[in-house]
């Protein structure tokens, strides 16, 4: 019995035609209901359906590949991000999906990618299950008409229950993401993490915008305020990049994907996928209130007995999420399209407690910290952590870059002296030392200082050079304690705050080596420098 609620697309050029029900375009109501019948996942008390990703709950970066192809072969950034496969072996691999969904319901659904219409693309994804198509909805832009007879830009192909032979198939293991530019098409097997669909169109964007659009593709986040200024928030995930973005008083356009026009910073999504470990309403209530009837929750616990969502339940993995329309955010911009930013704010969670809590940044050391894309993991987070682990994620997000880190770097900084942005350093981490010895920066003198900063109330202090990293630190800042301002000064040992200032300074110009041939002198001198004695 196929869905006959509206016309179904042409799945010809897939050769789908062997599958049992086609379910298209349903409604967040209905996805809800077909998850609860197939017994896919069951409902918070919220109206949120809470789901089990399965073995993998996160995304699985060494299967991830690239279809080396004449678009892709001299372009690509090669290496342990971007993993080459084979065309033919694509193609093999792709026709056993499309026989493994024979007499199987799939569900179809037509949807787009980039706000501002300049840059749209059509985006047709084909789920083998309800919830995963429940994520696309939220997730993607959901156009007002779409045409199912059309064959789309690109096509995104999500089997979880299909696990590949690697030594026939040519993966790594049994799941895999493979892009295919030639073919545009997506696939996806052996993993039900939705995010895996997420960053796949992302990737795409972020080789056709700049490469062929020179549009500047972001990991980031964005808001604007009532005047009409943008602000835009880079990090990597747990520097607080969706929850510094979600501001009761700035206007919402996007939490994690946009693109930077000549004159426009537009949102790639049409919803918000939040890391919710720890949520509150109290800390995030714009976050806490949009997980409503039919939002997505992922591999969270409940407080045993009940249908309420605890948070702070880890056991499954620390990468809960939530899923929902941007719509739910009661402040957020239609369509999502904003001005071309006045603020940046790169976001690092230094666990180390070297960096100040706000810098200054010049053009040239926002490239530089661009491409180094700094933040630390922490004891706990991984196995074999056992103390502070620098990580560096060029442009904030590597693992979903095809072209040079480079390429990005530049477009950012043409950008930033045309538009006359300032940029700053927020570090959300550690001050007083690193972790276990230190204090994570309280959310409310960040929040302070982003506020400050916005305001222009930053613009005429007295600034301080840090010694070893060259960063511009004001002296003083509304609602935030001075002695805060200065990580030297928050140290009990000035002695040892300068030996681990050097230690990560060194670290840092270890990564950089990569891209000294590649870069101009005025960002390599925008390192940090060793000066003082240890």
């Amino acid at each position: 019995m196929r869905n006959s609620t509206t016309q179904l697309p042409d799945l010809g050029y897939l050769k789908l035609d062997r599958a049992r029900n086609i379910y298209y375009q349903l409604t967040a109501a209905e996805l809800v209901e077909e998850a609860l019948k197939r017994n896919e996942g069951v409902l918070a008390d919220s109206g949120a359906l809470a789901v089990d990703t399965g073995e993998f709950t996160g995304r699985s970066p060494k299967d991830r590949f690239i279809v080396e192809d004449d678009i892709t072969r001299d372009t690509v950034w090669w290496g342990q991000v971007n993993i080459k496969f084979d065309s033919a072996k694509f193609d093999a691999l792709l026709q056993k999906v499309i026989a493994y969904f024979a007499d199987r319901d799939i569900f179809v659904r037509d949807s787009c990618a980039c706000a501002n219409e300049k840059f749209h693309i059509d985006i047709r994804v084909i789920t083998e299950t309800a919830y995963q198509n429940l994520f696309v909805r939220h997730l993607f832009l959901r156009p007002d008409i779409a045409n199912p007879t059309s064959i789309p830009d690109w096509t995104i192909i999500a089997a979880p229950g299909f696990k590949a032979d690697p030594q026939v198939d040519g993966t790594r293991q049994h799941n895999f993401s493979i892009i295919n530019f030639s073919k545009r098409i997506i696939l996806i097997g052996g993993t039900g993490y939705t995010g895996e669909i997420k960053k796949g169109i992302f990737s795409v964007l972020n080789f056709l915008l700049p490469h062929e659009r020179k549009v500047l593709s972001m990991h980031c986040s964005a808001n604007t305020g009532v005047k009409g200024d943008t602000a835009i928030f880079f990090g990597l995930s747990g520097t607080g990049k969706t929850t510094l973005s979600a501001d009761p008083e700035r206007s919402l356009i996007g939490d994690d994907e946009h693109g930077w026009s000549e004159y426009t910073i537009f949102n790639f999504e049409g919803g918000c996928y939040a890391k919710c470990a720890d949520l509150t309403e109290e800390k995030e209530p714009q976050i806490f209130n949009a997980i409503q009837f039919g939002a997505l929750l992922e591999n969270i616990n409940f407080v045993k007995g009940t249908r309420t969502v605890n948070f702070s339940n880890l056991d499954k993995t620390e990468n809960t999420r939530a899923a929902y329309p941007i719509d739910n955010i009661s402040n957020a911009v239609n369509p999502s399209i904003g001005s071309s930013p006045k603020n940046i704010f790169f976001l690092t969670a230094d666990a180390f407690g070297i960096l100040p809590p706000i810098s200054k940044l010049t053009p040239a050391q926002a490239m530089y910290y661009f491409i180094s894309g700094y933040t630390a993991k922490i004891a706990g987070t991984e196995t074999g952590i056992s103390e502070p682990q620098a990580t560096f994620s060029p442009c904030f997000g590597e693992a979903f870059l095809p072209l040079s880190p480079v390429v990005y770097a530049k477009l950012l900084g043409n950008k930033i002296k045309a538009h006359n942005v300032k940029v700053w350093l927020i570090n959300t981490g550690w001050t007083g030392g690193p972790f276990g010895v230190g204090k994570r920066i309280k959310l409310k003198y960040t929040r302070a200082m982003i506020t400050a900063a916005l305001n222009g109330e930053l613009d005429n202090v007295h600034y301080h050079e840090h010694p070893v990293f060259n960063l511009q630190m004001p002296a003083n800042c509304p609602n935030v304690p001075d002695n805060l301002l200065d990580p030297r000064k928050t140290w009990p040992n000035a002695d040892n705050y300068d030996e681990k200032a050097n230690n990560l300074a060194l670290t840092f110009l270890k990564n950089f080596e990569q891209y000294i041939d590649l870069i101009g002198s005025d960002v390599i001198n925008a390192a940090p420098n060793v000066t003082i004695a240890v």
